[in-house]
This record gives structure tokens, sequence and C-alpha cells, in this order.
């Protein structure tokens, strides 16, 4: 089962909606979910899609360059995430995203 919870929202917002803590205690939710997420970048105008089980620290790690891809985009910006159950679940919605199809869909989110 996938749950959609935010659409091109602050990461504020995806925690809030998500009912995580402020103080980042670890909960049930942070534990067991995979989240799948694009980044846009407005500056090369390219999409990456990945998965993580901590948004926070994931996107903090692109906007240092310790992504070896992202490390020339200059502008990011969180356009999509999404929970999952388990990691095979995850895999398959961040491949189907990596698609042409996918890339279509977030690409109307930009």
């Amino acid at each position: 089962m996938v749950i959609i919870l935010a659409l091109s929202a602050s990461l504020r917002e995806i925690n809030r909606q998500a009912g995580l803590s402020a103080d980042r205690q670890a909960s049930k939710l942070e534990v067991n979910m995979i989240i799948v997420y694009a980044i846009y970048d407005k500056y090369t105008r390219e999409i990456y899609v990945g998965l993580t089980n901590d948004i926070e620290r994931r996107i903090s790690e692109h906007k240092r360059g310790q992504s070896r891809y992202t490390r020339k985009f200059k502008d990011i910006k969180l356009i999509y995430t999404e929970y999952c159950n388990d990691y095979t679940s995850a895999r398959k919605r961040e491949k189907y995203l990596k698609s042409g199809c996918g890339k279509e869909f977030l690409k109307m989110l930009i």
C-alpha cells in the first residue's frame, strides 16, 4: 500500500502531515516507512528521483553536494514525496517515477 502525503510542500509541512514530532523523536512512521522523493533543480532543469528513510537528512546531503549526480544542482526544490510501507514497494515506485511516464507526471508538478 502506498500513501501519497505531499506534493510540492516544505519539509516542515511534510513532517506535520505525516504526524512526525518537531523534535524528531523516532515514531513508528519514521522507522518503518521508506520515502520516495523527487527534487527539481531550476538551474539545470533536471528532476532527480530517489528513496530514503530520512527525508531531511537526504535533502541536506543533496544541498551540500554529497550526492554525485545532484552535485551540479544549484537551486534544489522538493516537488514530490510518497511514503511506502516497505523497500520493495518504494523501489517499484521509484523505478516508475524514473520512467518516461513517471517523469511526465513529475513535470506536471513543476
